[in-house]
């Protein structure tokens, strides 16, 4: 996955989404709420296989402020305080392309595990 910077980084929709360029024909445009569910921070992923946490609740979350970290990465904060997980290029690039198989897995998830978005 490249490291390379997206060309640029857009908060849409009072938050509600970042939209990401990464050149003329790569752009995604993810949900807070996709962002929140898949943080890469620790409460979230764990520190090690099998200990990652299916984040329920986070259908309205909105992104409050975006904070660059060095040159390979990005801090998001969300309304519900959450801030934690650095995004790196190579990261949010991943969860653009990956969207259409993460999300529906994610909501797979919460119709298992018996929990609302």
């Amino acid at each position: 996955m490249s490291s390379d910077p997206p060309e640029e980084i857009r908060l849409r929709d009072h938050g509600r989404t970042l939209e990401v360029q990464y050149g003329p024909n790569e752009t995604y445009a993810l949900s807070a709420e996709y962002l929140r569910v898949e943080s890469p921070s620790a409460e979230v992923k764990g520190h090690g296989p099998g200990q990652e946490v299916t984040v329920a609740g986070k259908k309205n979350v909105r992104i409050l402020r975006l904070a660059p970290v060095g040159h390979y990465a990005l801090r998001i904060v969300f309304d519900d305080r959450h801030d934690t997980g650095l995004y790196t290029w190579g990261y949010l690039r991943e969860l653009g392309r990956d969207e259409k198989t993460r999300w529906p897995a994610y909501l797979q998830k919460l119709a298992d595990e018996k929990l609302t978005r």
